[in-house]
């Protein structure tokens, strides 16, 4: 969700993932020299990204590999964290930065639909034919046009869970939903609340990223894609399977911190402290930007807070990711000179062994990773090869996927309130799905 990509800057900016910030050289080959290397001397590049702190630090590391590889000058603009808000004016006013950085698919339709970016070129593509699925090529192209790469991830298929907790109740950490499901039945015999539930008016994003990866693993990616353009509404079966395998857990109050009164105020941030600050709960859901959280606690990442895989509810091992996508505003060949590099294992490389940066690139390998939490994440994602998907919600219009009180976010907190109602749910999704994607 577009709240939880601000969380996850706030994660890299707080310093709180492991960083190596000298292994660039070693894992990203910045000695290397691209073909054509020193061809843009005299070229100068401008690029917009939203991000600041060490996240900003990271990525210009990355821009001086580029720069040393090919004598191209590369300048910086922070976007802040309204990507839109600041290139809509330099759009209009045809002065757009040679390559942006955009934060979510659908700005890069919008703005294709405007005729804003460039196609990339054929060396560009393939780049992104040798080190991306198919699906996610897909996910950067618009009306037959490749125009994005996807060069920076959020993962939101773990659960985040204190290990001193599942020792003492003699559980591991479960691998379907089954298990998952005994398990919180142990924990909470055990003396401890299994999970805390950010379902918050303001942070009921978390709950479309539990939805999503129940039914990514249960009705898989084909009819995944299928809801996220809703060629299927959301009264099919499938979804009412989903929602029943929810109410397994969030129709049985006693599993969830202060229970549903409580859960329904509960902030993302609050829920994250509860478990590893207050020590409440023994779980909680979270992508890899809620080590930012756990990192205000004295729980160290790693020790004290691991994470798990979310459990399988189907045949589909689920992998989800939010996530960057880098486009070129410009046609010059300064710009898709950069394009290309960003889509380079060398990149990808360079920025996995600075800290706080995940990738769908199959050419860095899970080595190149500074984190052990990284490691551990890129596995899964890579495992998950083509069934890999983006966060649906944000597939969506934003009227139905990202916005607090409506749409999706607020049907399912309604859901929760109510986990019997499986049929009103559906209609009421529907209901908000056709009126959003009318519009």
């Amino acid at each position: 969700m577009r709240v939880s990509r601000r969380v996850l800057s706030t994660a890299v900016a707080a310093g709180l993932l492991v960083s190596a910030a000298g292994c660039g050289g070693d894992d990203g080959g910045g000695d290397e020299t691209l073909p054509g290397g020193g061809a843009l001397k005299g070229v100068k590049v401008e690029v917009a990204a939203k991000w600041t702190g060490p996240e900003e630090k990271n990525f210009r590391e990355v821009l001086k590999a580029f720069e040393k590889k090919t004598g191209a000058t590369v300048a910086y603009a922070s976007t802040g964290e309204n990507t839109d808000a600041f290139l809509g004016p330099r759009l209009q006013a045809n002065q757009p930065p040679d390559v942006a950085i955009l934060p979510q698919p659908g700005l890069m339709k919008q703005y294709a639909a405007k005729g804003s970016l460039k196609a990339l070129g054929t060396d560009v593509t393939q780049q992104i034919d040798a080190n991306f699925t198919p699906y996610w090529k897909e996910l950067g192209s618009a009306e037959g046009k490749t125009y994005g790469v996807l060069i920076k991830a959020a993962y939101k298929s773990i659960m985040w869970y204190r290990p001193q907790v599942f020792s003492d109740a003699g559980v591991q950490p479960p691998a379907t939903w089954a298990d998952l499901v005994k398990a919180a039945g142990t924990v909470r015999d055990s003396g401890t609340t299994p999970f805390t539930l950010a379902a918050g008016p303001q942070d009921a994003w978390t709950l479309t990223d539990w939805f999503e990866n129940v039914y990514l693993s249960q009705a898989g990616p084909d009819k995944y894609d299928q809801l996220a353009e809703h060629e299927i509404k959301w009264t099919d079966p499938s979804v009412a399977k989903a929602l029943e395998t929810l109410a397994e857990i969030w129709g049985k109050p006693d599993l969830f911190a202060g229970g549903v009164s409580q859960a329904t105020k509960t902030k993302f941030d609050a829920s994250v402290t509860e478990v590893f600050g207050q020590q409440k709960a023994a779980m909680v859901y979270g992508g890899d930007f809620a080590a930012a959280n756990i990192g205000t606690t004295k729980s160290k990442v790693g020790t004290d807070a691991k994470v798990f895989a979310f459990p399988k509810a189907g045949d589909t091992a689920p992998a989800m990711l939010g996530g960057d996508i880098a486009v070129a505003l410009k046609d010059g060949k300064g710009a898709m000179e950069l394009m290309k590099f960003l889509a380079s294992p060398e990149a990808g490389k360079i920025w996995a062994g600075l800290g706080g940066y995940l990738s769908p690139n199959k050419g860095v390998p899970p080595e190149a990773y500074a984190d052990p939490v990284a490691k551990q994440l890129i596995a899964q994602l890579q495992q998950a090869g083509d069934a890999a998907r983006y966060d649906m919600s944000d597939l969506t219009p934003a009227a139905f996927g990202g916005t607090p009180g409506k749409g999706m976010w607020e049907a399912l907190r309604g859901f929760v309130q109510k986990p019997s109602d499986v049929k009103g749910t559906q209609a009421k999704l529907e209901a908000e799905a056709a009126k959003a994607y009318k519009s």
